[in-house]
């Protein structure tokens, strides 16, 4: 079993920034940790991962170059640095752990957090 809890949420104007926290416990074993995000009448959907194997990471095309994420799997943390924030990043954002694939299907992870909720608006 794992347990993940994100932190760091909150509400922001356009163009500023804010920084997600995920802290797990349990063994996280082979497992990854992976943010995906669920925008009000949308579909969850996959942001960024850092594999746990070599440290890699993967991000949707919609936020490259924007956001940042990294991980200590020593201490079984990671975190995502959000810089230019945009309406349309507006949603419920959860860590999850699974695999980090160039795919990140919500299917292929198993442990989900609660969700911390980022708004951004003027």
């Amino acid at each position: 079993q794992v347990q993940l809890v994100e932190s760091g949420g909150g509400s922001v104007q356009p163009g500023g920034s804010l920084r997600l926290s995920c802290a797990t416990s349990g063994r996280l074993h082979v497992y990854s940790i992976g943010w995906f995000r669920q925008a009000p009448g949308k579909e969850r959907e996959a942001v960024s991962c850092i594999s746990s194997t070599d440290g890699q990471t993967w991000y949707a095309d919609s936020v490259k170059g924007r956001f940042t994420m990294s991980g200590d799997y020593g201490k079984g943390t990671a975190s995502l640095q959000m810089n230019s924030l945009r309406s349309d990043d507006t949603a419920i954002y959860y860590c999850a752990a699974g695999l980090c694939s160039g795919y990140m299907r919500t299917y292929e992870y198993d442990y989900w957090g609660q969700g911390t909720q980022v708004t951004v608006s003027s």
